[in-house]
């Protein structure tokens, strides 16, 4: 009698499971549909890309962006007023593989479509498409990225959950930067962990700064794969809960319609092979307050509107910096070290042919001119894991900025 009893009970606790699971299955389910209909707005034409993503051509006006409250009225600026003109002629031609397979025809902008499994690879819906945070509260242990350039202090904030190896320079009248980043496909460890090679424009305090920012990244979790991508990324409270990559959030407004955010990017760079690059530009419009970005001979993708901001759309970045970082909760004293490469995955030391660069460094002030920046720094946090390097041959040569590193190599990043 008692096991019968004990067998009934075993049978309505299993029910119970079961049908609990059901629903959070379901509610899940429900969740992830209301998410995708939110991110994927109806395209006029669909184009399926030879690596298996797919392109959405949107009317422009009806791009993600506008469902973000600050740009309900906003008009769209289909061009850049200023032309910013490039001092060299080294920027190569970008190619994506979808552009193989069609285009978007006028009024309508390439969007890779967001699918289930992207969003079940998330850590939260709320989560996906965005970086990790940097946190607010640090003991004073923390390494707050503090770095001289000529001799004058600079507190970068908590380097939190993150490796970087950049190039930077201070002032208070940025209103742009560009350089010429070496495209490479660095390994990344675990797929909840990427690696970019970028620039970042900001202004505000260091634990709620505002970045605009673009280059390109490997990040598995937000785009499925190991390859490497073109993307931007904005934030107005570093990182804690605004912005986001490309259109995974609203807030860029692109314009150019054929050129797609967080499609592959090429050709890429190989060890003692052929070095590609593209110039990757960012700059302000004093009169919109609009950040466009352009990539290869001066081609505006869109921009971030000033709408999104504070301190960027009242004044200029104060801060800029060039060069790779690592996203993973595995650095910063954890052991093993993350094995995610930084640039090429080899370190700065090896220079043209093994390691990443930007060339080319450029700032413009309100003087709007391209200039090499009057005084620069160099940072990493783990030079023994990814370092950086500023070298010139000689003294009439501009230097280039190498970065890089493989990341966990014993016993020196163990």
């Amino acid at each position: 009698m008692f096991s019968l009893a004990l067998g009934l009970f075993v049978f309505c606790v299993s029910a119970a499971e079961h049908h609990h699971v059901k629903a959070k299955t379901k509610r899940i389910s429900l969740e992830v549909h209301k998410k995708l209909k939110l991110l994927n707005k109806r395209g006029v034409k669909t184009i399926k890309s030879e690596d298996g993503d797919i392109i959405d051509c949107v009317d422009i006006y009806k791009q993600p962006a506008f469902d973000h409250p600050a740009l309900r009225n906003h008009k769209i600026q289909m061009r850049p007023s200023n032309h910013v003109q490039n001092d060299h002629n080294s920027s190569q031609l970008v190619s994506q593989i979808w552009q193989r397979s069609g285009s978007c025809p006028d009024g309508t902008i390439p969007i890779r479509r967001i699918r289930k499994q992207d969003l079940l690879r998330a850590t939260s819906l709320e989560n996906f498409g965005k970086k990790m945070p940097v946190h607010s509260s640090y003991s004073p242990t923390d390494d707050k990225g503090t770095v001289y350039i000529n001799s004058t202090r600079v507190e970068l904030g908590p380097q939190v959950n993150r490796s970087a190896a950049i190039l930077l320079t201070t002032g208070y009248n940025y209103i742009g930067a560009q350089g010429d980043i070496n495209i490479w496909t660095p390994r990344v460890e675990s797929p909840d962990e990427f690696t970019t090679a970028q620039i970042w424009l900001k202004n505000g305090p260091g634990e709620a700064f505002e970045s605009v920012e673009s280059g390109w990244v490997v990040n598995p979790k937000v785009y499925g794969n190991g390859a490497t991508r073109l993307f931007v990324y904005w934030t107005k409270d570093s990182y804690k809960s605004s912005g986001c990559f490309d259109l995974t959030c609203p807030g860029f407004v692109q314009t150019n319609k054929d050129i797609a955010l967080g499609m592959v990017l090429g050709p890429v760079s190989s060890k003692m092979g052929p070095q590609y690059q593209t110039t990757f530009s960012i700059t302000k419009e004093p009169s919109t307050g609009n950040w466009w970005v352009r990539i290869g001979q001066n081609v505006p993708v869109g921009y971030f509107p000033g709408e999104l901001f504070y301190y960027l759309t009242r004044g200029a970045a104060t801060l800029v910096e060039w060069g790779g970082e690592v996203f993973s909760s595995k650095v910063k004293q954890n052991h093993p070290h993350t094995a995610t490469g930084m640039g090429s995955g080899d370190f700065a030391s090896g220079k043209l042919g093994n390691a990443c660069y930007v060339k080319q460094v450029r700032i413009i002030d309100y003087s709007k001119q391209l200039k090499y920046p009057e005084w620069v720094g160099t940072y990493s946090d783990e030079e023994y894991c990814y370092s950086a390097l500023n070298y010139a041959l000689s003294l009439a040569q501009e230097p280039v900025f190498y970065f890089g590193g493989p990341g966990r190599n014993p016993p020196y990043c163990p």
